[in-house]
């Protein structure tokens, strides 16, 4: 909360259900409520989940489409990047109080620039590969979590480009590719494939890590439902590669990365061969992570190998939510 104040020179207003489990239409009610309120002019998810898919179907567009407003979420706030984008809204891909604002002894320069920009008008940016990267922070219970990064372990020199050296810009679509798999298993807010035409697909995976035959499989979904066929590109998220309880070394992470990589290039070499894809790109469940847009647009330049950011024009903001 301090940090939104300081940082970002906003004035945070928690809502009920911001540092309890509400039940969803509690949780619904908190959205619309902060959708509603004209002080209101940015909504910061605290945290991600497994059961927003719970509370989608207590969610009133007309509400949102009244006043919209940037939302910032990712993983399994992909339900509301999704509901949001069906009903016109754009959004913004990333972003979590309790992940990336509050821990560690200051905010990643990437998640703060990226945040910034998409707040108030960055313009065009690029997305630029860290140089080091990590899978998770020290745990919440651990105090030195409040004032100490976890060690990005993982050296990198730059992203994987693969496909034609293309220029494409386009508005996004997709996010984290679990969730995906729910939205369209219960069909929330699935449009015809056609929609999607021209989107670049953003895709991540999240902090359990799915295999790579996994993430095959998860991919052949969205493939066979004609969505990977309409992306213009591709853009898949670094992989998680370890957890907590479960680390494979430095080794075992990058043969995980190279190994989900390959399945991402099978699948779409079968659902949409001949468009750029990059890899192992900072968002979603990385450390740092970028803010990217959702529904605004991105341009994967396959010629000079960069990725930018379309923030927009400089706007004026009022009051930040955070719940």
């Amino acid at each position: 909360m301090r940090r939104i104040r300081e940082l970002l020179e906003l004035e945070p207003v928690e809502f009920p259900t911001t540092r309890r489990q509400g039940t969803p239409r509690e949780r619904a009610a908190d959205l619309m409520a902060a959708f509603a309120d004209p002080s209101i002019r940015a909504i910061f998810a605290t945290i991600g989940g497994d059961d927003q898919l719970t509370v989608v179907p207590h969610l009133d567009p007309a509400v949102a489409r009244a006043d919209p407003k940037p939302f910032f979420g990712y993983s399994d706030n992909t339900n509301l990047l999704n509901w949001l984008w069906c009903h016109g809204i754009a959004s913004w891909h990333g972003g979590s109080t309790q992940v990336h604002l509050g821990p560690g002894p200051a905010v990643d320069a990437e998640h703060l620039t990226s945040l910034r920009a998409a707040l108030f008008g960055g313009g065009d940016m690029v997305v630029s590969p860290a140089p080091r990267t990590g899978d998770f922070g020290l745990p919440w219970t651990d105090p030195r979590s409040l004032d100490t990064h976890a060690e990005r372990r993982d050296p990198r020199t730059g992203y994987g480009w693969h496909g034609p050296a293309h220029v494409v810009t386009g508005p996004t679509w997709g996010g984290n590719l679990e969730v995906l798999q729910w939205i369209l298993a219960v069909g929330h807010d699935v449009r015809e494939a056609a929609a999607y035409a021209g989107c670049v697909l953003l895709l991540e995976t999240s902090e359990e890590h799915p295999s790579p035959v996994e993430v095959l499989r998860m991919l052949r979904v969205l493939g066979e439902r004609g969505l990977l066929g309409q992306a213009a590109a591709v853009v898949f998220a670094r992989p998680v590669a370890s957890d907590f309880e479960d680390d494979p070394g430095a080794g075992g992470r990058a043969a995980h990365r190279d190994a989900v990589a390959e399945q991402v290039l099978r699948a779409m070499g079968e659902y949409a061969a001949g468009i750029p894809i990059v890899l192992d790109v900072d968002f979603g469940h990385t450390y740092p992570q970028w803010v990217l847009p959702y529904g605004g647009e991105v341009t994967v330049d396959g010629i000079r190998q960069r990725l930018v950011a379309h923030y927009g024009a400089a706007r004026p903001l009022g009051v930040s939510e955070c719940g």
